[in-house]
């Protein structure tokens, strides 16, 4: 049972800016329900961008409690999502931040982290292996606009309100990964 249908009501039925509004009200509940209905997605976002699970999860739950934090802030007349994903977002870069500050303390020893990587076994997970390397190599800001049109199927104008890029600008980076993305995935024999 969900925590709407626990305070009588059903979730499909209302809207983001009507549970955002019981949240800034005081409503735990209805925090929660925007929670369960925009959990999934963030988690798959911050996965793909951040290339861990782990990071994912803390940039996540990171993104919610600054929102929860902030639910008073939020104007109604916009998108839910596009408010959380913006948060997301700037979770996700400060994290991209911070690890690169901390790879460049670190050296690594290139041919110990290759015996170390397990080899994946059948062709689809090649593939999506594959695909989440190349991912990783591309661009912050290409790989942020990629998953932002390819993967979360937002429009250009909800990819603009989140990263405050013009549309142009965007589509331009998701030319780009897109044309990365396959010249990286016929280097790795994937054509």
């Amino acid at each position: 049972m969900t925590h709407a249908a626990l305070h009588g009501y059903h979730a499909v039925d209302i809207t983001d800016a009507e549970l955002a509004r019981r949240a800034t009200a005081g409503d735990a509940a209805s925090f929660a329900t925007l929670v369960d209905r925009h959990a999934p997605a963030c988690l798959r976002f911050a996965t793909r961008m951040l290339d861990s699970p782990e990071d994912a999860e803390e940039a996540t739950q990171d993104a919610f409690w600054r929102a929860h934090r902030a639910i008073h802030r939020f104007d109604d007349r916009a998108n839910f999502r596009t408010w959380l994903m913006s948060i997301l977002i700037n979770r996700c870069r400060t994290m991209l931040l911070h690890r690169r500050r901390r790879a460049a303390r670190i050296v690594l020893d290139d041919d110990a982290v290759r015996r170390a990587v397990a080899p994946v076994s059948g062709s689809d997970a090649e593939l999506r292996g594959a695909i989440q390397r190349a991912l990783v190599r591309l661009d912050v800001g290409q790989r942020e606009a990629f998953l932002l049109k390819h993967v979360e199927l937002l429009s250009y104008d909800e990819m603009s309100a989140i990263t405050g890029l013009g549309i142009s600008a965007l589509k331009m980076r998701v030319q780009r990964a897109c044309d990365r993305l396959q010249a990286l995935l016929e280097e790795d024999g994937y054509a």
